[in-house]
């Protein structure tokens, strides 16, 4: 595991300072198994308040990203597809988020796309984190049109600035045009990225 997501699972440890966890971190360590009790269970450890010192985080999120990370290198993949697959909303959000974190490479890709097809605005917003760096950019840009139709604020996707192009800028103008065409408003961070983009490609 990188030095980065080893510092970010540090930084939620410090953000929750709850002492259950040291215990379920090494129960997940010795026996990966155990992780689908925790991980069940952290919701009511943990609380689901929002966390002051770790932005973007809930306190139920922070433990499940950690327990996640305390699993086997070898194990982290398929214990993270299966507490996707049969968790709750919650539980699959927290999976969503802990992707960065965790030793999968783009092995976990299927867990965005699945949450890309759902209708469920949070899990879309954290299937545009930073793991979706592994989306292919046809993947991705149909996500960003697709958080633009469901009202979810671009500031959720992740190097949004980076990735946007001019197909992207196609397809948002082809939206605009239907949406104003019905007599209903554009999102204003839709109609704000298709101007800068606009703009670069007549520059």
């Amino acid at each position: 595991m990188t030095s980065e997501p080893s510092n970010q699972t540090d930084s939620l440890l410090a953000a929750l300072g709850q002492d259950w966890l040291a215990d379920a971190r090494a129960s997940v360590a010795a026996k990966p198994g155990s992780v689908t009790r925790h991980f069940a269970a952290a919701g009511r450890r943990a609380g689901r308040a929002p966390l002051p010192d770790a932005p973007g985080w809930s306190a139920d999120e922070a433990a499940r990203a950690v327990l996640l990370a305390a699993l086997p290198a070898e194990e982290v993949a398929g214990q993270a597809a299966d507490l996707y697959r049969y968790g709750d909303a919650d539980e699959k959000r927290a999976v969503l988020k802990a992707l960065p974190m965790l030793p999968v490479g783009a092995e976990a890709v299927p867990l965005l796309l699945d949450a890309i097809r759902t209708n469920d605005t949070r899990l879309v917003a954290a299937a545009l984190g930073p793991y979706a760096r592994h989306l292919d950019q046809t993947m991705w840009r149909q996500a960003v049109l697709k958080c633009v139709f469901m009202g979810v604020p671009l500031a959720a996707v992740d190097r949004l600035e980076e990735r946007a192009d001019a197909e992207l800028a196609g397809m948002l103008a082809a939206f605009a045009e239907e949406r104003t065409a019905a007599g209903r408003d554009v999102p204003a961070d839709a109609t704000a990225l298709l101007d800068r983009l606009t703009s670069e490609k007549e520059a």
